[in-house]
């Protein structure tokens, strides 16, 4: 047995010579100056990854916008590597189809998760496609930067809101998309219905009246599919211009303050409290 054991130990000590793996320690460094969010906003799958290909150069420390500016600028400073950058990016809900101006057509009873609604008849609300307002982007936004209001519809805060990605893979009608904040102009509404189908089932409906996309420079806004879809590679045209018509008010400007804008055409809505149950 001590014969045996003794050559175990050689092999171990043979193996740890010749498959050691040599690990930077100014990985640790770098990494004890990150969030420790592993939200994602960087690109990368974890903070750990992002450490490593900081090392290495693939990454530049600007890139995590979660993190602070001095941690970044203290991570550059350590590495003798420039600060670098991107634009923040968060997620925006293509919806405003709240309880106070989209029809309900059924109640449902049942689990209390937008996923289970809509394999049970689709949740019982008018628009195919509208928030079915039970949460689940709430639920499984670790960072609470997701809020459901009075009216069933998830609130994002830019400020906390990494665009890890989580609210875009729960929604069952994916209603969520992440964009960088420059992003400002936005067609808060995914509904495919015809023009007048869309506005029975929702008051803020996109309509495809087309209004926007005549008034706008040509090509960034365009009709498809009975819905205004705006061409984001032609942002440097992008102004407000393209919502001042819009009657439902579907297409909003998103202000720096993160405040919604709608055009002066835009029907107002006063009401507060929600549309009683409709049956077709």
């Amino acid at each position: 047995m001590l014969a045996l054991g003794v050559v175990l130990a050689a092999l171990l000590v043979i193996a740890n010579r010749f498959l050691f793996v040599f690990q930077d320690p100014r990985i640790d460094e770098v990494e004890s100056a990150l969030p420790h969010t592993n939200c994602g906003a960087c690109g990368e799958a974890g903070c750990r990854i992002f450490a490593e290909k900081l090392i290495v150069g693939d990454v530049q420390p600007g890139q995590c916008t979660v993190n602070s500016h001095d941690n970044s600028k203290a991570i550059a400073d350590y590495l003798g590597v420039e600060l670098g950058g991107q634009e923040k990016r968060v997620a925006r809900l293509a919806c405003a189809g709240g309880k106070h101006v989209a029809q309900t057509r059924a109640l449902y009873t049942g689990l209390h998760s937008c996923r289970g609604a809509a394999i049970v008849g689709g949740g019982g609300k008018g628009c195919a496609w509208g928030c079915l307002g039970m949460g689940d982007c709430e639920d499984v936004c670790e960072l609470d930067a997701i809020a459901m209001d009075d009216h069933g519809l998830p609130i994002v805060d830019s400020e906390k809101c990494t665009a890890c990605g989580d609210c875009v893979e729960i929604c069952p009608r994916q209603l969520f998309e992440l964009h960088p904040v420059s992003h400002r102009l936005w067609v808060a509404c995914k509904n495919l219905d015809s023009d007048d189908d869309a506005e029975i089932e929702c008051e803020v409906a996109c309509t495809a009246c087309e209004r926007c996309a005549t008034d706008s420079p040509e090509g960034l806004i365009t009709i498809k599919d009975n819905l205004a879809v705006i061409d984001y590679r032609k942002n440097a045209l992008a102004s407000r211009v393209g919502i001042e018509r819009c009657p439902t008010g579907a297409i909003v400007w998103i202000n720096q303050k993160d405040e919604i804008e709608k055009g002066a055409k835009a029907k107002s809505i006063i009401r507060k409290q929600a549309l009683p149950l409709r049956r077709a």
